[in-house]
């Protein structure tokens, strides 16, 4: 029999989702036939793979010592890596940092693992905050997600708590996300906001944008200010009320104003001339529009954190100072 003690960072989550995390040797269909013959007992009692663990809870597992043997977790890519962050903000729950474009947030097909992420958790080993030796379930973990070639700030989260409760407060639209990003044309008006309904292609990693309604199609609701203008070109600030799949990107192109440097919603081999490597897209300012609940992060309500412009790396080409 083996015993697994529910520490701090592996409450708040199901019986059968902890399992899946802390036995990884034990398949999954194995593991309900257990739960439901008692073979796994939760304080020594029958339990359900739906009941939450809390901490200070006992796990029994009466199963073949087979099943425990998985790999140890590998601190050596993590401790070998210098890590390279610009943190925004740091406290002893979440860290802000300003992912550059061209990085990656989180390993890709291909198996390369020098990502925001790794870089996140190997400074989070070098300063005894995190090791993954220690945790049954848990690993620091990105809470939002940008594309590889666009820049600006991601949460993290570096306990459990925290992850659980920054996710909740972005489904639910308690945090503002404000872009910035430079666009062909002088828009129609200074300031807008634009509706519309978009439907991805899995297969391309596209998404199109229709003015009307159709069926499975997700409304985009994308709001947008004009800061400067320059040779033709335009500098916006953007607010997303939703957050689809390259929204941004493709709502702008929708309306004739492709983002500079974007192949996939425009042409941009002139672009490229002019210095657009990456997409002009960034994203510089968050706003917690928390409510009062109790949680772990309810202190960050009405807080904001924003980029100097000298981090957003097409501003200058439009004088912009604020």
């Amino acid at each position: 029999m083996r015993i697994i003690k529910i520490e701090k960072n592996d409450a708040g989550q199901r019986f059968d989702k902890f399992l899946t995390k802390a036995v990884k040797g034990l398949p999954k269909s194995l593991m309900y036939k257990y739960i439901r013959t008692k073979k796994i007992k939760l304080n020594r009692a029958r339990t359900q793979p739906e009941v939450m663990l809390t901490e200070g809870d006992e796990l029994q597992l009466f199963i073949r010592d087979e099943f425990f043997e998985s790999p140890e977790q590998d601190v050596g890519a993590i401790a070998r890596i210098e890590p390279k962050l610009d943190i925004v903000y740091e406290d002893e729950n979440i860290i802000l940092m300003n992912k550059r474009p061209g990085v990656l947030v989180h390993e890709d097909d291909e198996g390369r693992d020098n990502t925001l992420l790794m870089h996140l958790q190997s400074y989070l080993y070098r300063k005894g905050e995190y090791d993954p030796r220690s945790e049954q379930s848990f690993a620091p973990a990105l809470c939002n997600r940008i594309d590889r070639n666009t820049g600006g700030i991601v949460i993290a989260a570096k306990n459990a708590a925290a992850l659980r409760d920054m996710n909740y407060r972005i489904k639910s639209g308690q945090v503002s996300k404000f872009y910035l990003c430079a666009v062909h044309g002088t828009m129609p008006k200074k300031a807008d906001v634009l509706k519309g309904y978009l439907k991805k292609n899995e297969k391309t990693n596209t998404v199109e944008v229709s003015d009307t309604q159709k069926p499975g199609w997700r409304e985009i609701i994308t709001g947008y200010r004009v800061q400067a203008t320059k040779n033709g070109d335009s500098l916006l600030e953007v607010e997303l009320f939703t957050g689809r799949t390259h929204q941004i990107r493709a709502h702008l192109s929708h309306i004739g104003h492709p983002l500079l440097g974007d192949g996939k919603y425009g042409v941009n081999r002139d672009d490229k001339k002019k210095g657009y490597h990456y997409q002009a897209l960034y994203s510089y300012k968050l706003r917690f529009d928390f409510e009062q609940s109790g949680d772990v992060l309810d202190y960050l309500s009405g807080k904001e954190y924003r980029l100097s412009r000298d981090s957003v790396w097409f501003c200058a080409e439009f004088d912009y100072r604020k």
